[in-house]
């Protein structure tokens, strides 16, 4: 993640005329104006990048449990996993960090996006596998490659896992191959650990494919961020940024409007607190307050509605409960 992660499409105001041209402030022009914004919040690189870095993992309790769960089941070596989560959850993040946390001899062979037909999985997997195909090969002479390589692969002690992710975009028919890949094994163990990441959609499919969803040893399922857990959030992610400052660049009501308007989503709370971050840094500011916030939530697309009660109603309410209160009570009174 660079400086240049500012000038994300998605993350241009240019709605609300707060921003123009790529997210940028009017004030300035040009990748002087990124370098800038990060020296005016004291930052070394973005902190709310969209791009899935390694080094601003959350570790939130499902996160973390979903992480251990993977180790686990790598380190005993169970034929399948799967982990659910909402679009923007971190299943990606969670995948690549599985990846920088593989077991010793464990090799991965890992597909971002397996909606692929059947031939298509085989040869994606014995590409990882290192197997040179000429592309005349049957389904069958592919399949007895990739065991003849993972049985290779099986005795010299080295464990190997398929990671697919975006699972849920995966066919029923590639589904099955894949269930098929699973039985390969020897007498003591598994010879491929499969691990699924999807959207909840995947758990719909596999109500289709009885014979993979009871292979499913481990399963775990990524939430959104709960309240308590954002200020913690933003805290890690600012200071894994390079921020050293004590008080966080958000006021407490700019960061409860933050929560409300994402809804814990991870990628929806990077796209506003970035958004945030760049119009308090064109006001001159060290803070991000509720107005800014406000108008980055107005410009996201996938932040929810923001819900204002009209200044006039509390009033209203409290003078209509005091006199149901009073009525009520002189009607016991008579």
């Amino acid at each position: 993640m660079t400086a240049a992660a500012v000038s994300n499409p998605e993350n241009s105001l240019g709605a609300s005329g707060e921003f123009a041209g790529g997210g940028k402030p009017t004030s300035a022009t040009g990748s002087r104006h990124s370098l800038s914004y990060l020296a005016h919040f004291g930052l070394a690189e973005a902190p709310f990048g969209l791009t899935p870095d390694t080094d601003f993992f959350f570790a939130s309790p499902p996160h973390q449990e979903a992480l251990d769960t993977l180790l686990h089941a790598l380190e005993s070596g169970e034929g399948f996993i799967k982990i659910v989560g909402a679009v923007g959850t971190g299943k990606t993040l969670l995948c690549r960090m599985l990846l920088a946390e593989l077991p010793r001899r464990c090799r991965a062979l890992y597909l971002p996006n397996p909606a692929l037909d059947p031939v298509g999985i085989l040869c994606a997997v014995a590409e990882e596998l290192g197997l040179k195909l000429t592309g005349k090969e049957s389904c069958y002479r592919v399949h007895k490659a990739i065991q003849t390589r993972l049985i290779a692969l099986a005795r010299r002690g080295t464990r190997v896992v398929l990671i697919l992710d975006e699972a849920q975009a995966i066919s029923l028919e590639s589904l099955e191959t894949v269930r098929l890949l699973s039985n390969l094994e020897t007498e003591k163990r598994k010879l491929l650990t499969i691990v699924l990441f999807g959207q909840p959609e995947l758990d719909a499919r596999l109500q289709d494919i009885p014979q993979l969803k009871t292979r499913i040893s481990f399963h775990d399922r990524l939430r959104p961020l709960q309240r308590e857990e954002l200020a913690a959030y933003l805290s890690h992610r600012m200071a894994r940024a390079g921020f050293e400052p004590a008080v966080l660049p958000f006021s407490p009501r700019a960061a409860r409007l933050l929560y409300e308007v994402s809804g814990g989503v991870p990628r929806v709370v990077n796209v506003i607190a970035h958004k945030a971050l760049m119009l308090t840094y064109g006001k001159g500011l060290h803070r991000a307050g509720w107005r800014e916030m406000q108008h980055a939530a107005r410009d996201t697309l996938a932040a929810k509605r923001i819900r204002r009660t009209a200044r006039w109603v509390l009033p209203v309410l409290a003078m209509l409960g005091a006199g149901a209160a009073t009525a009520g009570w002189l009607y016991l009174m008579t």
